[in-house]
């Protein structure tokens, strides 16, 4: 097993904030933070893991997203913003001598919070 730091790629509505339908309604004046986010952080965080945000929201709700953000205490390394909606796909490489994948995909319920997630 790798003993470096993981990088985690993870969406912003519907895994960490309570996704609420249309791009248009993201932004809200009091987002709803799920559950086991602030406790998956904070052990992301001691682990040393990298944490890559994404998000449907267009590049303009830039400001706007990263100050909900740091309100609610979620920080991480980087904001990738105007991904579309459609089917995800991580494409990485195998290590030569290495006997474990470079990548996985985890998906998690719409709204229901990674309190239970494992990586």
């Amino acid at each position: 097993m790798d003993s470096r730091p993981k990088t985690l790629i993870l969406d912003i509505d519907g895994v960490l904030l309570h996704h609420h339908g249309t791009l248009s309604k993201q932004w809200i004046a009091s987002p709803i933070k799920l559950p086991g986010v602030t406790e998956k952080f904070h052990e992301w965080d001691r682990k040393g893991y990298h944490i890559v945000l994404l998000t449907g929201r267009r590049e303009c709700m830039r400001k706007a997203t990263e100050t909900q953000l740091a309100i609610l205490g979620i920080h991480y390394h980087q904001l990738v913003m105007g991904v579309t909606g459609g089917q995800r796909v991580l494409v990485n490489d195998l290590k030569e001598n290495s006997d474990y994948p470079t990548a996985k995909a985890i998906c998690v319920e719409r709204n229901a919070g990674i309190m239970e997630l494992e990586i």
